[in-house]
């Protein structure tokens, strides 16, 4: 049973503005974003608690979140100009909840860290 906050919204318990869906895949915008654009895509069946959690058996989930974000980026017109997808992994690297995620960051520029 997920009992995550993205469980409610997966189940709409909980309100959410949904922005993609698919079979694997619900998106939807961010309470508190921190872009023009910010987008959470989460896996709806399988609940993996972090990336540090995950096992090979679920490489093709996590590719399918990436995929998704990027499906939604083409299709808002966002892939044009750029975009960052974001996955925190526990309390240091900034997850609050425990249902791996994404975040797609987008609409205007959002500066660089490190080299690429």
């Amino acid at each position: 049973m997920n009992d995550t906050l993205f469980g409610k919204i997966i189940r709409r318990e909980i309100p959410a503005t949904v922005v993609y869906e698919n079979d694997d895949i619900l998106g939807f915008k961010d309470i508190a974003p921190q872009a023009p654009v910010h987008v959470l895509f989460v896996p709806k069946g399988e609940v993996i608690p972090t990336l540090d959690d995950a096992t090979p058996d679920q490489a093709g989930l996590l590719g399918r979140l990436m995929l998704a974000a990027a499906e939604y980026a083409r299709r808002e017109g966002l892939a044009k100009d750029g975009y960052r997808v974001v996955m925190n992994c526990r309390d240091h690297g900034g997850q609050t909840v425990y249902h791996v995620h994404l975040h797609l960051l987008a609409g205007a520029p959002l500066g660089h860290f490190g080299a690429a």
